[in-house]
């Protein structure tokens, strides 16, 4: 549909992938190297600048392979839930897929067939291809940096500097996909379309009792009961550090706005006095 087309183009204007005549730019153009969605390559991009790619690239082959956390059968579904808690990250469900694909390939590195993979992908409820094709998918994905010459920074997951460097990076590419909790009972209203969604089931907040308030979430499905996937706590600091200007001014008017307004007003008091002296 055109309009479709016309909110596509919108998007990738604001990821700074045109240029002013509607061309890629020279950023567009390293982003279309990776047959990824534009808003996660642009997160592939951000992670040179943070220092955090190699977690980038592991969260990018897991949010692009099918979803490893298999349906638990009925009766099962507790035990599932227990297992998949042992992976569970306080950061968030992307910091969750980082421990789920380690947790893997540790296994694969001291297994010494594939029966025995399968086992243990079967104990913890996780599904043995997705994880494969996400191992495939990253391979895939460090062969078009080392292609185009773009660094590679070393791991380091689990450091507070690399935490907040991933929702940076993050942020970069899905600034677009933030969502607040509205009346602290999970009700998250959507800043773009002013949808109200719900944590998917598979969510490691997911019946928890501290749910955050501001998240980023990967994608949104109408199918599943309105609901967000892969979601990580962030903070409206961290949002409006990273957020283009225009886009923000863009936004519908909610309260979730007029919040990021006030703390857009606290970082910067000086230039918001030279607007109202205008």
């Amino acid at each position: 549909a055109p309009e479709s087309l016309m909110q596509a183009l919108e998007d990738l204007d604001y990821l700074a992938a045109l240029d002013n005549d509607g061309n890629l730019s020279e950023f567009g153009i390293i982003m279309s190297e990776f047959p990824l969605d534009p808003q996660l390559s642009k997160s592939i991009l951000a992670s040179c600048e943070f220092e955090c790619v190699d977690e980038m690239l592991t969260i990018a082959a897991m949010v692009t392979a099918p979803n490893c956390f298999l349906h638990a059968p009925p009766g099962t579904e507790e035990i599932a839930l227990t297992c998949w808690r042992k992976f569970s990250h306080p950061a968030g469900d992307h910091f969750t897929l980082i421990n789920v694909f380690n947790a893997f390939k540790e296994a694969s590195a001291n297994s010494a067939s594939q029966c025995n993979n399968e086992k243990w992908c079967r104990d913890y409820f996780l599904s043995c291809s997705a994880l494969r094709m996400a191992g495939i998918i990253r391979a895939e994905l460090v062969e078009i940096m080392k292609r185009i010459e773009l660094p590679i920074s070393e791991p380091d997951f689990g450091s507070k500097e690399n935490i907040l460097s991933i929702k940076k990076s993050l942020l970069s590419g899905y600034f677009m996909h933030i969502a607040r909790d509205v009346d602290g009972s999970g009700n998250y209203l959507m800043l773009t379309h002013r949808q109200v969604a719900q944590l998917h089931p598979s969510s490691s907040y997911y019946n928890n009792r501290r749910i955050p308030e501001w998240v980023l979430f990967h994608e949104f499905s109408i199918s599943e009961d309105n609901s967000i996937r892969v979601v990580s706590e962030i903070s409206p600091n961290l949002f409006v550090e990273l957020v283009p200007q225009y886009y923000f001014s863009n936004l519908p008017p909610s309260e979730s706005k007029d919040i990021l307004q006030e703390v857009i007003n606290h970082l910067s008091p000086v230039s918001t006095m030279k607007e109202e002296q205008k």
